[in-house]
């Protein structure tokens, strides 16, 4: 006779706006999207606490179009994708974060060690005037910036390295080794995207690269530079961390994805 599990597991997909929020992980003081989200499944589960892990730790300030986590709640509560994503999302008002997306897993299932790639974006405005309608969600650089020079530098950065010159320096990751799998950048209008790519990240190791890309992308460095400051191992030898306003979690990869096909009830 086997044992009844105790708890049902559901992943979740999550779009937020980091404007004001600590970033995911619970704190001491503010509030957090791990916060918000456990209070909300809690309420869901009629004030039973849920815990959940998720694919990435965005800092503060930064936002999510496609972050993922899961949620471990008691097996005795009736559930649907349908009634897991509107009701977390109905307890998470007035706050900018929506559950866009719910699906039911194993218990085997994990939103952080069973992704197999993430993905960033960052957008720059690349203009004189100071943003008004998207004022909290880009870098504003006044400079011109030339996309192709930056991205002559982003490809010196694909494969397996040592990140050591792009992690920050409270970076609690056991190596700073890592595999860039996608690294561009592409102008569209007064707007420049940067969009990364690989099984996981370095902290700050976007906002970072970002930043040394938009000293090229000034003229202050030869792209080739960029060689140069990886190979250094050193973060004095990069440039500077871009701002947290400009990031974005566009997503994370699963296989096979929980996601889709969609469940029958959404």
């Amino acid at each position: 006779m086997t044992d009844t599990p105790a708890i049902q597991r559901w992943a979740v997909r999550i779009e937020y706006d980091g404007t004001g929020l600590v970033g995911w992980q619970r704190q001491s003081s503010g509030v957090s999207v791990q916060g918000l989200l456990e209070e909300a499944a809690s309420r869901l589960a009629g004030g039973t606490p849920v815990g959940s892990i998720t694919a990435g730790r965005t800092d503060a300030g930064v936002h999510a179009l496609a972050q993922v986590a899961h949620l471990d709640f008691p097996a005795g509560i009736k559930l649907t994708p349908h009634a897991v994503r509107e009701g977390l999302s109905y307890h998470l008002k007035p706050h900018a974060v929506v559950v866009v997306d719910a699906a039911p897993v194993s218990l085997d299932w994990n939103a952080r060690f069973s992704a197999t790639w993430r993905a960033y974006r960052y957008r720059i405005l690349n203009r004189r005037a100071r943003p008004a309608l998207v004022a909290g969600h880009v870098w504003h650089v006044k400079s011109p910036l030339d996309t192709e020079r930056m991205n002559e530098a982003a490809s010196l950065l694909l494969g397996l390295h040592d990140f050591t010159s792009f992690r920050a320096a409270a970076c609690q990751a056991k190596s700073p080794i890592r595999t860039l799998d996608h690294l561009a950048v592409r102008r569209e209008g007064d707007e420049i995207l940067i969009t990364a790519r690989a099984r996981s990240f370095l902290h700050h190791q976007v906002r970072n690269m970002v930043g040394t890309l938009k000293q090229v992308g000034c003229g202050y460095w030869a792209p080739e530079r960029v060689a140069q400051a990886l190979a250094a191992r050193d973060r004095s030898a990069a440039g500077q961390t871009a701002p947290a306003e400009g990031l974005y979690l566009s997503g994370v990869g699963y296989e096979p994805d929980p996601f889709s096909p969609p469940a029958t009830e959404r």
